[in-house]
């Protein structure tokens, strides 16, 4: 409806959605602009669109961050490392706003990284920290738009190969320990992952409340679960007296590398303590150990990393020398 004023304007005053819906009213110098206005705003509302959007989202990339890291990332075991790598990149996109990111914008920042060096496995999870930003605030409802870069890839990446040492490496590498190093607390600690398959940082916050029943229970995972393990009657001992004694471990990775520098064994790039983790993940599928027994003792969320020992297993893939379409037919040629 339009409607002239006392003071001579003219206003625009109707619900274009009709009873219920949001009410317009807005005054003019005079009736044509009233009527223009009548018309823009029915004629939005015919083709369902506001006739007055919300302005353009001007936060930047960093406050969506540090938004994102007071809803979820706070919560995270590597919420702030992930934080900090997060305004790292915004920092070389020179924080630009949020919305305007462009698939091209990443692309160009990856080839920066792979220029200097960075390992494509750390620019997937870059891309995987902005992707988590974006899902989890739309989600939220915190932003109107969706993920900006939902259509750039990750990098593919070459599967890691996983170094395990010989029974022969092992007796050498515990002899190393024993002679070498003076940190009371290496050689348990090695016992202690070669035997259930931890990672160096789980052996490293046990305490003595943590054995029980010939047992050794995880806590603070990486997957966040608790998990128990059965342990040797002379290992659950040696543990019990050490942990009684000096009540925790102290921080003995770096020892760890010197008594495993000092063996001359040699590790593919990046695989120092967690060769201890492998070690007992093949040997227990060399020794036959089912792998869903596998699964649980590593406290791995899915089959698929537990699969990375199939290999191994005396039984793997026989099935295709059994089952192919030549086993009864395969014989060698003789000729006449």
């Amino acid at each position: 409806m339009i409607k002239k004023l006392s003071t001579g304007r003219w206003q625009v005053d109707i619900q274009p959605g009709g009873r219920g819906s949001r009410r317009i009213r807005k005054s003019f110098d005079t009736k044509l602009e009233a009527r223009r206005f009548e018309s823009l705003v029915l004629a939005h509302n015919a083709q369902g669109n506001d006739w007055n959007p919300s302005a353009r989202d001007k936060r930047t990339i960093s406050q969506l961050v540090n938004l994102w890291y007071d809803a979820k990332g706070v919560h995270l075991k590597d919420g702030y490392r992930r934080k900090r790598s997060l305004l790292a990149i915004a920092s070389i996109l020179n924080d630009p706003a949020a919305c305007s990111l462009k698939p091209g914008h990443f692309l160009q920042y990856r080839a920066l990284k792979v220029s200097a060096g960075i390992a494509p496995k750390t620019l997937n999870n870059h891309l995987g920290y902005l992707n988590a930003v974006y899902n989890e605030l739309y989600r939220l409802r915190e932003i109107s738009y969706s993920n900006p870069i939902e259509s750039v890839s990750s990098v593919r990446v070459d599967e890691i190969e996983l170094s395990w040492l010989t029974s022969d490496q092992i007796q050498h590498l515990l002899h190393t320990i024993a002679n070498f190093t003076v940190n009371p607390h290496v050689l348990l600690l090695t016992r202690l992952c070669l035997s259930t398959g931890a990672r160096w940082g789980e052996a490293e916050r046990l305490t003595v409340r943590h054995l029980r029943n010939s047992s050794v229970t995880f806590v603070n995972t990486k997957s966040g679960k608790t998990r128990t393990v059965p342990l040797s009657p002379g290992l659950f001992q040696d543990l019990t007296d050490h942990l009684t004694s000096c009540v925790h471990f102290s921080g003995s990775l770096s020892a760890f590398r010197r008594c495993l520098d000092q063996s001359g064994i040699q590790l593919p790039k990046g695989q120092c303590s967690h060769v201890l983790r492998h070690t007992f993940a093949s040997h227990f599928a060399m020794n036959g150990g089912h792998l869903l027994t596998l699964q649980k003792i590593l406290g791995h969320s899915t089959i698929n990393m537990t699969m990375r020992y199939a290999h191994l297993s005396p039984d793997h893939l026989v099935d295709a020398v059994r089952l192919n379409p030549f086993s009864d037919v395969d014989t060698p040629l003789t000729h006449p």
